[in-house]
């Protein structure tokens, strides 16, 4: 796990819209995109359409989904990752 993908896990322990990540951390939009692909790659997030609804599709590319309008969550392997477990 990289800088980015371990602060960005940091703002993800409870589920937070793109918009409240992306005010929190100050990234711009690609950074973001990048490092919350990355992590849903990996198992350590999960994309979620409404704040209880997870996205149901396999995202294979990031064009596939609009992240700016999605939430999102730390999954039980990213905060164990993200702790050293």
């Amino acid at each position: 796990m990289n800088d980015n993908e371990f602060d960005l896990l940091d703002e993800l322990y409870f589920v937070q819209s793109y918009k409240e990540i992306k005010e929190a951390l100050q990234w711009g939009d690609d950074k973001l995109i990048e490092s919350l692909f990355s992590l849903y790659c990996k198992g350590f997030i999960k994309v979620l359409i409404a704040q209880d609804e997870e996205y149901s599709s396999n995202i294979s590319t990031p064009q596939q989904v609009k992240w700016e309008e999605m939430y999102y969550l730390a999954t039980k392997k990213g905060l164990l990752e993200h702790n050293g477990f």
